[in-house]
């Protein structure tokens, strides 16, 4: 880590579908690809491994739109696994700028029922404020994606009801 204080960065957001269905989202990889990565990026469908169970893999990279030779490779090791409640893992650094290579960075997605959808919970860390900043703002981006896919076709009418 640089100096500065490191700092968990924690998001929720609320999505009008099943929590089941939020899951799946996030452990099957031809939905994965369809959403995960901030604006300007992509996931290729060819690059992404799920593994759901404890020391299972959750492997994608993202690739710039713009200029494919940037990518960001996210490579976590799964250490709890709870099917449509849980997901933790862990990633250990390598090559990324203000955290020193080898820091162990920690990803918790949590489902919880909440009304008429599901409250999705995710922290990870350590970060330093300006990576944790940064990763807010790319969660936040992948989230609109993810949003637009659950609200497709089969749940347009549920979320114009609600």
């Amino acid at each position: 880590m640089s100096n500065q204080t490191a700092t968990q960065m924690q998001l929720k957001r609320h999505f009008h579908a099943p929590t089941g269905e939020v899951f799946r989202a996030f452990v099957d990889p031809d939905r994965l690809a369809q959403w995960f990565g901030p604006a300007g990026f992509h996931v290729p469908r060819a690059t992404v491994q799920v593994d759901t169970r404890v020391g299972g893999l959750w492997r994608l990279v993202m690739v710039n739109n713009d200029v494919p030779v940037i990518t960001s490779p996210v490579d976590l090791v799964f250490t709890e696994v709870v099917p449509g409640r849980r997901l933790v893992g862990y990633e250990d650094a390598k090559g990324m700028a203000g955290v020193r290579d080898g820091t162990r960075l920690v990803l918790v997605i949590e489902f919880d029922a909440a009304g008429d959808g599901t409250l999705l919970t995710v922290t990870q860390g350590p970060f330093p404020p300006e990576l944790s900043e940064m990763g807010s703002m790319g969660w936040r981006q992948s989230f609109r994606k993810l949003e637009a896919l659950l609200d497709g076709p089969a749940h347009s009418r549920t979320a114009m009801a609600g």
